[in-house]
């Protein structure tokens, strides 16, 4: 009985189809947020700015990036046509890139309000609390490809690889010494039967204590007690006006409460913008002041 031979053949590494898969297969890169160091412009700060450290992550370990192209535009939300499309503000040269923790390049890339004003033509009075400038960025690799936000996907953009590549800096509206003026205070009761803050039947009012030491009191009197405070004598609504002076170097504004959830009012700025309007229910606390309009 002549024997059978049996023959084993192995595959090699290199030999399965994955393998040239692998080997011929282009990625892309990713640009991965390290940390947003200001992402916040205080307006009236000429020294306000954006900052962002980021790293770049390709299948050569970013040493096929060509440069980094930053683009800047402006979104505005105050109701004016001020809005600007996105211009290219700078190019990062790979030279000023560092190398990570993880072995990848690094860079961070910061920009002031003034360059981005500058880069888009915008006056000092078009930029105001509220607005925004959006900061894109652009991966150009040697090769000619370009990643940026739209070639994203959901892990891209998510809690693990953190590449947005396109980031929003807030103009935001520090408190400073409030505007002096005649504040007027509309006030509401929506059962009509005035004010109660801290109990059934009244309490202390909405306060205004300014840096001076002098502390304002306003609300709807109460029909169930007497109140302590020279309230508005009217179950429904009433308005009330304090006179802040020149000087002043802060004030505080304090809602003690809203106890069967009727109380509203509005705080109106000397200029007649309103910088307050409190919705009933609210509960005890600062009233928070847009501090825009003291600018």
């Amino acid at each position: 009985m002549a024997g059978t031979a049996l023959l084993f053949s192995g595959c090699q590494e290199g030999d399965n189809p994955i393998d040239e898969i692998n080997a011929n297969e282009t990625r892309g890169a990713i640009l991965r947020t390290v940390t947003i160091l200001s992402s916040e412009l205080p307006i009236g700060d000429a020294e306000g700015f954006f900052s962002v450290e980021q790293e770049i992550q390709s299948q050569e370990d970013g040493k096929n990036i060509e440069f980094v192209e930053v683009y800047v535009a402006f979104r505005d939300n105050t109701g004016d046509t001020d809005s600007k499309d996105e211009v290219l503000h700078e190019t990062i040269d790979p030279s000023t890139f560092t190398i990570g923790e993880f072995g990848y390049p690094r860079f961070t890339n910061t920009i002031t309000l003034a360059e981005m004003s500058s880069t888009l033509g915008l006056t000092g009075d078009q930029v105001q609390g509220g607005d925004q400038f959006v900061i894109r960025y652009e991966l150009v690799l040697d090769d000619g490809r370009r990643y940026s936000i739209g070639d994203n996907t959901n892990t891209l953009t998510g809690s693990f690889f953190s590449s947005p590549f396109q980031y929003t800096a807030d103009i935001v509206c520090p408190p400073i010494g409030p505007a002096p003026g005649v504040y007027t205070v509309n006030m509401q009761d929506s059962f009509g039967d005035g004010w109660q803050t801290t109990t059934g039947d009244g309490g202390p009012g909405l306060t205004l204590t300014l840096s001076t030491g002098e502390v304002f009191e306003v609300g709807l009197c109460s029909p169930y007690e007497t109140p302590s405070y020279a309230c508005i004598d009217n179950d429904t609504e009433g308005t009330a006006t304090i006179t802040v002076p020149a000087g002043v170097e802060s004030a505080e504004w304090f809602f003690p409460g809203d106890f069967y959830g009727e109380i509203s009012f509005q705080i109106i700025h000397p200029s007649g913008a309103v910088i307050a309007d409190i919705g009933t229910g609210t509960e005890a606390g600062p009233v928070l002041i847009n501090y825009c309009f003291d600018y």
